[in-house]
């Protein structure tokens, strides 16, 4: 009954370590900057956009081509049988053809190609951006998680000492049943909290292992801090933040999008206009003792009378138009989202740092003071269980506050393209 808090404290939460920390596999502890490389490089999606740039580069590298067609190599033989006495005699032609596109398609089609393949490596990019948004929200959740589990054990060592003692001051008349009663359940209380406190780890941990994609049993134990916001102003300005977001990868991948629409449009109206196919053709006819070289140049042109390219004309036009739409779209929503969670970000750094400076230092001064009336018998045991009660409750505000603004901070910095936590600025 006479053992400090804090030792007691941590002798819990030593016993106490969940069943799933004490499961996981011998190790270095997971940092920040290696759970955001982790998920980057086992991301699915990132992955299936990496799959795809062969695609775009192999259209890219056969839009680099001087002609979009083949050229066509023909070779005729015949043999001519003329009435005696004539003798037989062999004729053969060999040529070759080539269609040109006259309009400039094929540089609409370089255009296109380089324009699809930009967008592919900014989505590439967005998506690496947001596995390690998601592998850093998932941290500092276990973080608070951890750190609540702290607090709940803290509180059941209190309330168990409390009730203990209370239990046996009953036994001795000094108090009543109903103190004793009372310091009972707020004993069982603590305990469920506890209980409910290592079910969020295992929760926590298990979403942690799944964006890592990996077994929540080989997930290692975390290191690092769920720290606090320090001084008056945040880091960056709202200013700096909408700068950065005209560089987000996602409106970079829009942007191209549009300019492939674009080209794949003037593309399709270039193929209103037939191409040109050029040809020459060399061969020997003739009699044996008359035979002749003949060379022949061929130029053919489709006469555009019936199909104008016009189904492809408007499907380029919806593509460009919401193309344009899409991006514009996305422009208006990514200011709007960085403005709100600006907003909301420093709401929440004023909520903690009141927290810091307000309750949690007069709640603690509290409990010390309530500890001390007690034991001179100025005040009941409700009153110290009130004083304790609300002590622990500002360190879960606090926690919860934590966790909130650690949540916005990384929402933000995500929304406007800033540069994330283990990645350098």
């Amino acid at each position: 009954m006479q053992f400090p808090i804090l030792a007691l404290a941590l002798v819990l939460v030593a016993v106490t370590v969940p069943a799933s920390a004490q499961s996981s596999p011998a190790g270095n502890p997971l940092s920040l900057a290696e759970a955001m490389r982790l998920a980057e490089t086992a991301n699915t999606v990132v992955r299936s956009r990496e799959a795809q740039l062969a695609a775009a580069e192999g259209a890219r590298s056969e839009a680099a081509s001087p002609f979009f067609n083949n050229p066509e190599l023909s070779v005729e033989k015949s043999r001519r049988r003329p009435p005696p006495p004539d003798a037989s005699t062999t004729e053969w032609t060999a040529g070759i053809s080539q269609p040109i596109e006259i309009a400039g398609q094929q540089s609409r089609r370089r255009e296109a190609a380089a324009a699809s393949l930009e967008a592919l490596r900014a989505e590439i990019e967005d998506a690496r951006r947001q596995a390690r948004s998601d592998a850093a929200t998932r941290f500092f959740a276990l973080l608070a998680a951890q750190r609540r589990l702290a607090i709940e054990q803290r509180s059941f060592e209190l309330f168990d000492r409390t009730s203990q003692a209370v239990a046996k001051r009953r036994s001795a008349g000094e108090d009543t049943r109903l103190d004793a009663n009372v310091a009972l359940i707020e004993a069982e209380r603590a305990r469920n909290a506890v209980a409910r406190a290592r079910e969020q780890i295992l929760e926590a941990r298990g979403e942690l292992a799944t964006v890592l994609q990996l077994p929540a049993a080989a997930l290692p134990e975390i290191a690092g801090e769920i720290g606090t916001p320090t001084g008056d102003r945040l880091p960056y300005r709202l200013d700096q933040l909408e700068s950065s977001t005209q560089a987000h990868s996602r409106l970079r991948a829009f942007a191209a999008r549009q300019e492939a629409a674009q080209a794949r449009l003037a593309l399709a109206q270039a193929g209103r206009y037939p191409d040109v196919t050029v040809g020459v053709k060399v061969g020997r006819e003739g009699p044996g003792i008359a035979r002749e070289r003949v060379t022949t140049l061929a130029l053919s042109v489709p006469l555009p009378l019936f199909k104008r390219n016009d189904a492809a004309i408007g499907e380029a036009v919806t593509a460009a138009t919401q193309a344009e739409i899409d991006r514009t779209s996305a422009m208006r929503d990514a200011q709007a989202q960085v403005r709100r969670l600006w907003s909301k970000l420093e709401s929440q750094q004023e909520r903690v740092q009141r927290l810091q400076r307000t309750m949690l230092a007069a709640s603690t001064d509290n409990q010390q003071l309530a500890a001390k009336s007690r034991q001179a018998g100025q005040i009941g045991l409700l009153e110290q269980l009130i004083v304790n009660r609300q002590a622990l409750d500002a360190e879960r505000d606090l926690i919860e506050a934590l966790a909130d603004y650690h949540t916005t901070r990384i929402e933000l910095e995500n929304a406007a393209g800033w540069s994330q936590e283990g990645t350098a600025r």
